[in-house]
């Protein structure tokens, strides 16, 4: 039993701990991280932006099944934005940084209109995927004037 106590706190703290350390070994990780689930999430969401700029027809299974997609990965990119992070291959401006509350207020906000992009895809309503996708992209588009070099 004195050998447990020991054993089981060591591991615990290991445990716990792991998480923040095994996520991104290197600053670079985390780049390669974020810009994948962003490069993810811009071609689902473009599959059905396609449908809402009459680009090809409307397929609301088809919307829904990438919203879907982009609604999980719109989840994603947000712990790759650590410190150190703002070097390299990113085009990251120093403001994510330096603006954090902001930034994470602009993610929250992606989020939260990419769930209504995506119920309303279930919908099949193509005006109401037409406004919703509207609102997603001038979130995106926010971001990016703010956050992102170009």
């Amino acid at each position: 039993m004195k050998l447990f106590a020991p054993l089981a706190l060591t591991l615990a703290v290991v445990t716990l701990s792991s998480p923040a350390h095994a996520q991104f070994q290197k600053p670079e990780d985390a780049v390669k991280y974020r810009k994948a689930a962003m490069t993810v999430m811009g071609a689902h969401f473009g599959r059905v932006g396609a449908m809402a700029n009459g680009k090809v027809p409307f397929d609301a299974k088809v919307a829904a099944d990438n919203m879907a997609v982009v609604e999980t990965m719109s989840k994603l990119p947000w712990p790759g934005f650590v410190a150190g992070t703002d070097k390299g291959d990113t085009r990251a401006l120093p403001e994510i940084w330096t603006e954090a509350a902001d930034f994470k207020a602009g993610a929250d906000k992606l989020q939260s209109e990419v769930s209504k992009l995506t119920s309303a895809t279930k919908t099949g309503n193509l005006d109401a995927v037409k406004t919703a996708f509207g609102a997603v992209g001038q979130t995106c588009k926010a971001c990016h004037d703010d956050y992102r070099k170009d």
